[in-house]
């Protein structure tokens, strides 16, 4: 199959980024912004909750994108979220929800479990289509850019500094690989309470059917 000249003609990007002490930095979400309005396609996903934990711990989805979030575990998960970008509630459930929340503005949303202290996820809802999160080796693969001129950036759930200070400008060229490198200030590691022994049974058992 032959592939259509709007892709011949497109470009892509690598980006590394790593901490302060130069270790590279997973879950790290890259994004390119052109100058001017983008009006993304919200594209649906999913964000899983297997073995007591979020899955993947961070997910970056388009403006205006429908995120279910099924329970795969045999007992009840009560998902939640006060971050600005998106307060939500889902009440105590086993298996997939109703209906999935829309995430309508851009910014992190941090995820929480009321009955599991230690469950925690990031949704982070960007206005741009263009995007990708990093590996274990702190790198990140964007294809099928259109060529021109766009502002990276870089966000973590760890990072100090806002995002928009992050900003660096970059030309992707068609055919051209384009490289670029971050290096992000991180706040310490979170420590969250652990799985307490003496939780309530009443949440940690499947409900009778």
């Amino acid at each position: 199959a032959r592939l259509a000249p709007a892709l011949l003609a497109a470009g892509s990007l690598e980006a590394v980024v790593k901490d302060e002490s130069g270790k590279p930095l997973a879950d790290a979400v890259v994004s390119l912004t052109p100058p001017g309005s983008v009006v993304p396609r919200p594209a649906p996903a999913v964000m899983d909750q297997q073995n007591k934990e979020f899955v993947p711990r961070v997910l970056p989805v388009v403006l205006g994108a429908p995120v279910m979030f099924p329970n795969r575990d045999n007992i009840r998960h009560h998902v939640y979220s006060f971050s600005s970008a998106k307060r939500f509630e889902l009440p105590l459930y086993i298996g997939i929800p109703a209906a999935p929340v829309i995430f309508d503005k851009p910014g992190a949303v941090v995820l929480g479990c009321n009955i599991h202290d230690w469950m925690v996820g990031y949704i982070y809802v960007l206005p741009t289509p263009y995007f990708a999160k990093t590996t274990e080796e702190g790198r990140a693969q964007l294809a099928d850019l259109p060529p021109g001129a766009y502002e990276a950036r870089v966000w973590h759930p760890r990072m100090r500094s806002e995002p928009e200070k992050t900003g660096q400008p970059i030309t992707i060229a068609a055919g051209n690989p384009g490289e670029l490198s971050f290096v992000v200030a991180l706040k310490p590691e979170r420590r969250g309470p652990q799985r307490p022994p003496d939780r309530p049974p009443q949440y940690e058992r499947a409900p009778q059917s």
